[in-house]
């Protein structure tokens, strides 16, 4: 049999390329494909169906305690002389009596947590509890001194730490599911060398940026139902008021997020394809993942200090959770948000050129882990 000659393969290869799909056509052909095999995984469709119930859960158990809380009254017993002290208090119930020993009864019978009795002390009043004194009692009735706050907090510290909390995870575990699975799925064709068939029939960049939109779909996707589930937790639970605050902060998340996934996503598929057994995946792809925590332990960390916050909005791989977290505080000037945009979309610009071409120099190299600077080579 003779060898086919060089224009012979010349024109057998122009064949193949004329009847190759277009490049659009063939990103949505994988795009599609990645997101079906996601869609019939009962596995990532449980955990999702998970994550959001938790979420859900979440919202409205802390929105119903903190109404409770906030309702919550202390029974207190008085007498004429300390009732306009007491009545002024807030979350009080109180029972005036004729006498400091009918006060006392009161405590002893545990129908009133304590009794505020006149007393000789700078405050005027004596506390009579029956084992402990009620310490918000005692703290509103002592004497403070005038406090003049310089910088006053824009928000209640305890909600801005657990909205800290909510964009890191959020963040930190959509980025780190769907970057894993870009990975995996990456390893795994050129495990089973199916990524010689795809390559024969559609360009590594295509290959790539299919991969790359239908993992970012399903992550939107994610977010966005998160987002909702967020709104109706928040006004089933009556917190109008904290969902008007976080309504632009959640809508620059989703913009923010979309873009700084596909530059991990870009990332992680490049990484993924210097490797060529599921078992060396963490060695490439560690890195990226620690890039992704950083973001998630730092805002926990740091979501009261602004200088830290501040430089976080404006680099690249924090900038989705930094941001979002300045525009709830309201330390966010409004051009900020645009400035950090451009600085993550030109990153992003950067990210997918220099992961195209490891991706393009390393998917049919088998073996061992291809080094970084052969990968970056032609």
């Amino acid at each position: 049999m003779s060898t086919p000659t060089r224009a012979t393969r010349s024109t057998n290869a122009g064949t193949s390329d004329s009847r190759a799909p277009q490049a659009p056509n063939g990103i949505w052909l994988v795009a599609e494909r990645e997101i079906g095999s996601k869609l019939r995984s009962k596995t990532f469709l449980i955990s999702t169906g998970i994550l959001l119930l938790l979420a859900l859960a979440g919202i409205i158990i802390g929105g119903f305690a903190s109404k409770n809380a906030a309702s919550e009254t202390m029974p207190v017993a008085v007498t004429s002389e300390t009732a306009a002290a007491v009545s002024a208090l807030p979350n009080m119930k109180v029972t005036e009596v004729s006498s400091a020993d009918e006060a006392e009864d009161l405590v002893r019978s545990e129908k009133v947590d304590a009794a505020v009795l006149p007393g000789d002390g700078p405050t005027g009043v004596t506390v009579v509890a029956l084992k402990d004194a009620p310490g918000s009692l005692v703290t509103a009735l002592s004497q403070a001194p005038e406090v003049q706050i310089l910088e006053p907090a824009t928000t209640n510290p305890l909600l801005r730490y657990f909205i800290a909390i909510a964009f890191g995870i959020v963040f930190m575990g959509a980025a780190a599911t769907f970057g894993g699975t870009i990975a995996q799925s990456v390893v795994e064709e050129k495990q089973t060398r199916v990524v010689e068939v795809l390559l024969s029939a559609i360009p590594a960049r295509t290959l790539l940026a299919g991969k790359v939109i239908g993992n970012t779909v399903l992550a939107m996707a994610q977010i966005v139902a998160l987002a909702a589930i967020a709104t109706v937790g928040l006004i089933v639970t009556g917190q109008r008021e904290v969902l008007s605050t976080l309504g632009a902060p959640i809508l620059w998340f989703a913009v923010f997020f979309l873009f700084g996934f596909i530059l991990l996503a870009a990332l992680f598929a490049a990484a993924a394809s210097m490797v060529s057994r599921q078992e060396d995946i963490g060695s490439t792809t560690t890195p990226i993942t620690m890039l992704i925590m950083a973001p998630y332990v730092l805002v926990i960390l740091f979501n009261d200090n602004p200088l830290v916050l501040t430089i976080m909005s404006y680099v690249p791989f924090s900038a989705p959770v930094g941001m979002p977290m300045r525009l709830f505080v309201g330390e966010a000037q409004w051009w900020e948000p645009l400035l950090s945009l451009v600085i993550l979309l030109a990153s992003c610009v950067a990210a997918i050129a220099i992961g195209a071409k490891i991706y393009e120099n390393s998917l049919l190299r088998m073996g061992s882990r291809v080094k970084l600077g052969e990968a970056l080579r032609a």
